[in-house]
């Protein structure tokens, strides 16, 4: 028998609009479906208006699914700064904010002044703070899905297994997820544009490059979620160093810091800068930097066969320069069925793809059937325990 948390999935998925629907599609008696959905409406979850079309009597009531019914809390926190939003359960930012803060504060200081940005931004938009359903933040650095901390981060010193969940849980008692910023990135473009598309390869090159892939609708981040460490594939004999340690990485090469480092700059904000006041130098730089990445996104593309490739993070902004030269090496390098129907772009949510992906991973796992059934128990016993209890 379908549980509550089961039939909000079939209103979602737009399967059903009505009681009705429900009942002749399920098979659930009337009695049934009506303590689901009843239960699902007192909760939140679900919302009844009067937008059906007639056959002749009063226009049946259709359900839909109350995205603004809770709160959803996103940070997304790069190596010198970060953006945090407050957004509804369909990922539409209801408040937003870019914070200076650099990593390498540790976690204790970047974490308390993410939550206090949170709290700001809810005071500031006149937002219940008891509303808020969940936390997610996104990290520069591999992240364990089952503890949410962080595995390995080489532009994260002092984070590597620290309670990233228990810290903000200090201040905000919801569920709190933790993913990887390239992996919350191309979740976030894939549901903001290529919902269409059953798959898509997004490539994150700011400070260093990562990447993030989303197959059916799912962030794949691989068996021990070292998926998308594309900056790290070695080429050929460059001796470069980079920050694993290692030589001749790519993002040693086509990095942002890396190119930085080469036009005597300090980031690669300062390199975007460069190429948009239109410097010849960092222009020609950043091109052959694109060109050298798509030498490694073309085997990615033969090898995942993806409908479409996005360019994010800092040198997304240099306009067509870098994501040219990823243009010009993975279509020359990869066979042309591969990429006949490739579509190669640059981001359409420039830094609002790391809040936006984080926000639709935490509404995802809040409206997951699971979540719903054991938030509709507790409130259920809460309720009884509160009946046996009453004088």
């Amino acid at each position: 028998m379908l549980s509550a948390g089961q039939v909000l999935q079939l209103v979602r998925r737009g399967s059903c609009r009505t009681r009705k629907e429900l009942i002749e599609l399920t098979g659930l008696s009337r009695s049934t479906v009506t303590d689901r959905v009843d239960r699902l409406i007192e909760a939140g979850y679900l919302r009844e208006v009067n937008a059906g079309v007639s056959g002749g009597g009063r226009p049946p009531m259709m359900l839909d699914v109350d995205m603004g019914g809770r709160l959803v809390l996103a940070a997304d926190l790069g190596a010198a700064h970060a953006t945090v939003a407050v957004t509804d359960l369909a990922a539409r930012p209801l408040a937003q904010e870019d914070i200076e803060v650099p990593v390498d504060r540790g976690p204790e200081r970047v974490l308390a002044e993410v939550c206090r940005a949170f709290l700001r931004l809810l005071e500031s938009a006149g937002l219940d703070p008891a509303r808020v359903g969940g936390v997610g933040l996104d990290v520069p650095g591999s992240v364990n899905q089952d503890t949410g901390r962080v595995i390995r981060s080489f532009v994260m010193p002092g984070w590597d297994d620290r309670p990233i969940r228990e810290v903000v849980g200090e201040t905000f008692n919801v569920p709190i997820l933790v993913e990887n910023d390239a992996k919350a990135m191309a979740l976030g473009e894939w549901w903001s544009a290529w919902r269409d598309s059953p798959s898509l390869l997004l490539v994150k090159v700011s400070t260093g490059i990562g990447a993030g892939i989303v197959l059916d609708g799912r962030i794949y981040r691989g068996v021990e979620e070292a998926a998308g460490n594309i900056g790290h594939v070695r080429l050929g004999d460059d001796d470069r160093v980079c920050t694993c340690g290692s030589r001749g990485c790519v993002a040693a090469v086509a990095g942002g810091h890396a190119l930085a480092v080469r036009l005597g700059r300090t980031t690669s904000r300062d390199v975007v800068r460069l190429v948009q006041a239109g410097d010849p130098a960092a222009i020609a730089l950043t091109q052959e930097a694109g060109r050298t990445l798509g030498v490694v996104l073309a085997a990615a593309v033969s090898l995942l066969n993806p409908g479409v490739l996005v360019l994010a993070g800092d040198m997304a902004e240099t306009g067509e320069h870098y994501l040219t030269g990823i243009r010009e090496s993975v279509y020359r390098r990869s066979l042309p069925y591969a990429t006949r129907n490739l579509e190669i772009a640059t981001g359409t949510l420039g830094r609002s793809a790391g809040v936006v992906g984080t926000a639709v991973m935490v509404a995802e796992h809040l409206l997951s059937p699971a979540t719903v059934d054991a938030a509709l128990n507790t409130a259920l016993n809460t309720a009884l325990n509160t009946g046996l209890n009453a004088p």
